[in-house]
């Protein structure tokens, strides 16, 4: 599984997997907020309704890898427990409550933006904190190249220099989050299964906003089938994507995998144009976009420094 985890085939369409997926969620959850009448400063049921969402992709890893397993996904120990409990406060609930409280307060294309500096964050965590691998020139430049992409293909979008601490700034704390998040997923990935802790960390991340959404009064009001649909789907979402992801965190370089995360916004161009019917969004900027992507995660996975 190692080895097959770290073939250069495997690692660019697992990424692009994930990634094609978590494109998807930021519309997701704006249709979301509308679907369950969940205001945009009703901060407790935005919290709610993302953790029914962890909640239930917890649920889906724990249930479906048991069953590809052939034994209980459960942890047996308390060093287990406490990991789990480490990841998921990082992982999903000090990210997604930053990020869901600062979705609701800012533009989504904005978003796209501030959320891209994960990946020099996480290059940054893992190598300058953690000491995990060498930050060289090339890996840097790469994720330069591919965040100017990520800026040019929201511009116009919303896009303005107004900053608040609940939008904007919540945002880029959930970036610091996260990448704090994909260094502790390794570390814990060379003792601990990823798939059990990916789970797990879910369904305790989720059941601890889904009690703190309720003790701030938060509600849902959404009993359609499409609303129903629509959890499911961000909840699969969270389930297959972070799981394929802490995978491929288990085994490659921290750098090799978390500068896949500027081609999210693309995706998110791409599926709205073909979901949405939104094809005034293909245009040159989509296409420049794109190429610089793609030239940032290729120069950024370059061995050698310049």
């Amino acid at each position: 599984m190692k080895n097959f985890l770290t073939k250069t085939p495997v690692v660019i369409t697992l990424a692009l997997i994930c990634c094609a997926l978590w494109g998807s969620a930021f519309p997701c959850i704006k249709i979301g907020y509308r679907m369950f009448s969940i205001g945009g400063n009703d901060t407790a049921s935005q919290i709610l309704f993302a953790g029914i969402r962890f909640l239930l992709a917890g649920l889906m890893v724990i249930l479906i890898c048991s069953f590809i397993y052939k034994k209980p996904l459960i942890p047996h120990n308390r060093t287990t427990v406490k990991r789990i409990f480490i990841l998921s406060l990082f992982q999903t609930i000090l990210q997604y409550v930053f990020f869901y409280i600062g979705l609701a307060n800012t533009t989504g294309s904005k978003a796209a933006i501030i959320e891209a500096t994960n990946v020099f964050l996480a290059i940054l965590v893992s190598g300058l904190l953690f000491k995990m691998e060498k930050v060289t020139s090339k890996k840097m430049l790469g994720c330069l190249i591919g965040f100017i992409g990520v800026v040019i293909i929201n511009l116009g979008n919303g896009v303005d220099a107004h900053f608040s601490l609940t939008g904007e700034g919540f945002i880029l704390l959930s970036t610091v989050a996260y990448a704090f998040s994909s260094v502790i997923i390794k570390y814990f990935s060379d003792k601990e299964n990823p798939v059990l802790l990916s789970g797990w960390q879910f369904f305790v991340g989720g059941f601890v906003m889904i009690l703190c959404g309720l003790a701030g009064g938060g509600h849902i009001a959404g009993d359609s089938a499409p609303a129903v649909l629509l959890l499911l789907y961000m909840a699969f979402i969270s389930a297959c994507a972070y799981t394929l992801w802490s995978l491929l965190l288990a085994h490659n370089p921290v750098s090799r995998i978390a500068v896949y995360g500027f081609s999210n916004p693309v995706f998110g161009v791409l599926l709205s144009a073909l979901l949405l019917h939104e094809t005034s969004a293909l245009n040159i900027r989509c296409l420049v976009a794109l190429v610089l992507v793609c030239a940032g995660i290729i120069l950024a996975n370059k061995e050698k420094a310049v």
